[in-house]
């Protein structure tokens, strides 16, 4: 297995020792904050429609922004961002290889964060809180807090989704909480703890999903501003998670109150609930309030839904930005006052971009188009078998990944070479497909040396497919509505990185960097161990 480290030809990434000690700019609190699905042109793109110079503005003015960052692996999804950022790693190496993989040994599929030895809290949902950090095979930015603390730094994940709270957190964190969409709660599993914290059921209780769903969904803005930036409102590409009649601006949500606390997931006001849960964190763990640094890992889930719905260039994407960048002005303010001002670092990324919507691109005559990984076991399964071979030879697709049946193969004495050319060449002549890679021999891949080592990085040896589809630009998995992201292409790889705070230098990096470089960065500023699979570069240049 072949791992590539990043930042190879920078050599003022190296010099570590030629900064100051980070003891000197060590912060009382980090908190880390992930966007799901950010773009990092959005930033550029919705600036100068902020209304706070407290919230995205802040970093802008006041901290570090690193503007090529990039995914140096694949798949670029949810559980493999969050991973990436917080080890510092990569699947080959931190095992979280997808959302989900399939185990071969036990036949079936396996969630990133699945653990059916742990139960749920907070919930009568008892699977929704089945889950644990168990299948991160690495160390995190938060253990080596606690590692560096003699375990007394404080630890917590806060998200949405259950991924986006608990790999972030790590394995030895003091709690993650996510969001049940069945009760409307923040919950979470006995890996933590055998019942709630007293000030998360106190905000459970408060049932703020329905107050918010009072206020309904409307633009922050003229609809003349959106209408000059943005497609047209009303799409017959996009989804429309609110009802079929609900196609356009203003949203009525009070429907859902009492009724649908999913919906909310998919309005800015899912971001509201998580901002308003890392304030409580903060004040009743005393996070903070000491000279042992704490962390916060904040995932804003929001983004993500309101993305695979609409799509990155619709009025809902842009006004979710508007506000995402108010709650970000509120936090911060609050933080100034909890935690005091020059008392914390803060940095800002994304766990993967997105694509346009396909039929969004082939209106305005761009690359693209609409694949159907979903329909492709049916189709290979008929291929072999018209070809004389049993259908059941491929076990799973998924996340561009094909597991083959190795006990049928070895039963049937089909050579592994065999069936990789019957399916690489008939996924070869498919309109969508760029090319299928062996994932074992990834390393030799025809294609771009940078682009075969993000194959290489992402392929780990016990949870990755036997092939990986690497799809055409523009082509995206999925339905006629909507979008996704997965890809290697820049459009899903490259990713807002900012940071301001104690330690952080006000300047901008325009080199190239990667997401593996966020953890380094980190822990380098506090002057403690890189995590364990870490194969970054500090940012050195951002650094005090």
């Amino acid at each position: 297995m072949a791992v590539y480290a990043q930042n190879k030809n920078t050599s003022k990434a190296m010099k570590v020792n030629d900064s100051k000690s980070s003891t000197e700019h060590k912060p009382k609190l980090v908190v880390g904050i992930v966007v799901d699905q950010m773009r990092w042109d959005y930033v550029n793109r919705f600036k100068p429609f902020f209304k706070s110079s407290a919230g995205f503005q802040r970093f802008i003015n006041e901290g570090a922004t690193v503007d090529n960052t990039l995914i140096p692996y694949l798949p670029t999804v949810t559980a493999c961002g969050h991973a990436c950022v917080y080890t510092g790693s990569v699947p080959a190496l931190h095992g979280i290889a997808g959302n989900e993989w399939y185990d071969n040994v036990k036949q079936k599929k396996v969630y990133c964060v699945d653990d059916p030895n742990v139960q749920t809290i907070g919930s009568s949902n008892n699977t929704a809180g089945q889950m644990s950090p168990m299948n991160v095979w690495t160390t995190t930015i938060g253990d080596e807090f606690k590692l560096a603390s003699n375990f007394k730094s404080k630890v917590f994940g806060i998200s949405l989704k259950d991924r986006g709270a608990i790999i972030p957190a790590g394995h030895s964190a003091n709690g993650a909480f996510w969001y049940d969409s069945k009760t409307g709660n923040f919950i979470s599993s006995t890996y933590y703890a055998k019942s709630l914290p007293t000030w998360v059921s106190n905000y459970n209780n408060l049932h703020r999903p329905d107050s918010l769903y009072n206020l309904n969904w409307n633009l922050s803005l003229p609809a003349s501003v959106y209408e000059a930036n943005c497609d047209l409102d009303e799409n017959t590409y996009e989804s429309t998670p609110f009802g079929k009649e609900a196609k356009h601006f203003p949203y009525t949500l009070k429907s859902f109150i009492a009724k649908d606390y999913g919906k909310i997931s998919t309005t800015p006001y899912g971001n509201s609930l998580v901002e308003e849960l890392a304030k409580q964190a903060i004040v009743n763990e005393a996070m903070g309030n000491d000279d042992i640094t704490d962390l916060l890992a904040v995932s804003f889930s929001s983004p993500d839904y309101i993305g695979h719905s609409f799509g990155p260039n619709s009025w809902e994407t842009m006004d979710g930005y508007i506000k995402l960048d108010e709650i970000l002005a509120d936090f911060f303010t609050f933080l100034d006052k909890q935690v005091g001002k020059n008392n914390y670092t803060v940095f800002l990324t994304a766990d993967h971009a997105v694509a346009n919507i396909p039929a969004f691109n082939i209106k305005h005559q761009i690359p693209g188009g609409l694949s159907s990984e979903g329909a492709l076991k049916n189709e290979i399964g008929a291929m072999l078998t018209a070809k004389g071979f049993n259908a059941n030879l491929i076990n799973y697709i998924g996340e561009g990944n094909i597991y083959f049946n190795h006990s049928l193969m070895d039963s049937m004495k089909i050579s592994q070479d065999k069936l990789i050319d019957l399916v690489s060449s008939y996924l070869e002549k498919k309109p969508d497909v760029l090319q299928v890679v062996e994932t074992r021999h990834a390393a030799s891949a025809s294609m771009p040396a940078s682009l075969r080592e993000r194959i290489v990085n992402g392929y780990n040896v016990q949870r990755s497919g036997d092939l990986v589809i690497i799809n055409k630009s523009g082509y995206v998995d999925g339905f006629p509505t909507g979008t996704s992201h997965g890809t290697l292409y820049n459009y899903d790889a490259h990713i807002p990185l900012l940071f301001f705070g104690k330690g952080i230098k006000k300047t901008t990096v325009k080199r190239e960097t990667y997401m593996t470089d966020i953890a380094p960065t980190i822990t380098t500023l506090l002057g403690i161990q890189m995590p364990s699979g870490s194969i970054g570069k500090p940012i050195i240049e951002i650094l005090e």
